[in-house]
């Protein structure tokens, strides 16, 4: 008889009943989800959404997702305690103008890149060295044949060639 007892109730009770100051059982919406170890999630949770929102929203997810809702829960929770207006967005916002920002330094280096390519171009052809004459033998440095293949996007590396040699009145290139 005292086995039956035992199942029907847990030996602690988990964060959310703890607060809400009410006895837990097994059957708790919130007990998988907000041990009583991490009281301070569920509190922010309820703050912000209230303790009804949350059980009848984790009632109508699936359980294989409901993990993943509560992480939302919570996050957002701690974003709109922080941001009381703006909560997660404003941190999404600022996401979103660093990635702009990235992306027009990359597109500023890419065109840097395609211009010392020319200017290496032009350079050697001004001191008379065409595609395919120079080569660094057994560095695996050498000058492309095709002109187009140089200033491919799938090239990530800057070819140029160090021009070391007596005579030559013009610094190198770099």
């Amino acid at each position: 008889m005292k086995e039956e007892g035992r199942k029907n109730s847990t030996v602690s009770p988990c964060a959310a009943c703890k607060l809400l100051r009410r006895r837990c059982t097994q059957e708790c919406v919130f007990a998988p989800y907000f041990p009583a170890d991490e009281p301070h999630q569920f509190a922010i949770v309820h703050r912000v959404f209230g303790a009804s929102n949350v059980s009848k929203l984790l009632q109508e997810i699936a359980v294989q997702h409901r993990g993943d809702a509560v992480s939302s829960l919570v996050y957002e929770a701690n974003a709109r305690v922080r941001d009381p207006v703006y909560g997660c967005v404003a941190a999404i916002s600022s996401l979103h103008r660093q990635i702009q920002a990235l992306q027009a330094q990359l597109a500023v280096a890419h065109a840097q890149m395609a211009h010392l390519r020319t200017q290496n171009a032009a350079y050697l052809a001004r001191v008379g060295l065409g595609h395919g004459q120079i080569s660094m033998g057994g560095a695996g440095c050498s000058t492309s044949t095709g002109s187009s293949s140089s200033l491919s996007p799938k090239h990530h590396t800057l070819d140029m060639v160090a021009l070391d040699q007596p005579g030559s009145s013009q610094p190198p290139v770099w």
